[in-house]
């Protein structure tokens, strides 16, 4: 009888070890897919790399690029984007021009947009080299033209290397700043 019944505790100790298993491996599974799912369709965290963003952006800051409200609405002008440069590289840019505008940067570093002069006050100073700007460049139903706070030092669409950014290449808009934490907080767009 006490065999069996260090039988039958034995018995109830390794079920519970697997129940037990079990149930992290399903935790663990449901916390990946979780991820996945954010870090798809929600939301990922980027590094600013470079300067061309000053003074909204800093070379280092930490950013939630937030990809939810472009699956359900379109970007808007200012909003500020990441977008592929490469393979291995993301550009964070501000919307200047929207689809089917034609935008133009003249030799005062003027923006135009569709013939107006463009009121905003995101760039940190005069456009010396409007680049392709010069001439008016037309975008497609699907293009936008972006361009570095910092218009000096902005490898931005003015750039035929960059150029108008297809919507399909937008990964998300700049959300949150989460470091430095002096400088924690959500990013002005509008």
């Amino acid at each position: 009888m006490k065999d069996d019944k260090k039988a039958e505790e034995k018995e109830a100790k390794q079920t519970s070890m697997a129940r037990e298993i079990l149930s992290w491996i399903a935790y663990i599974g449901v916390v990946l897919g979780l991820t996945w799912f954010i870090l798809h369709f929600v939301g990922q965290r980027t590094m600013v790399d470079g300067r061309s963003m000053n003074p909204t952006l800093n070379d280092g800051d930490n950013l939630i690029v937030e990809k939810l409200s472009y699956r359900f609405g379109s970007p808007e002008r200012f909003d500020i984007i990441v977008f592929p440069y490469d393979d291995s590289k993301f550009f964070i840019k501000r919307i200047i021009g929207m689809p089917g505008e034609t935008i133009q940067i003249d030799l005062e570093g003027n923006i135009y947009i569709d013939g107006e002069i463009l009121e905003e006050n995101y760039g940190l100073e005069t456009i010396e080299d409007p680049g392709r700007a010069i001439e008016p460049v037309k975008l497609g139903d699907d293009e936008y033209f972006v361009m570095g706070d910092n218009r000096n030092n902005s490898k931005d669409s003015r750039n035929e290397l960059v150029g108008n950014i297809k919507r399909d290449k937008i990964v998300g808009r700049a959300w949150v700043r989460i470091w430095p934490l002096s400088d924690i907080g959500f990013l002005k767009h509008q």
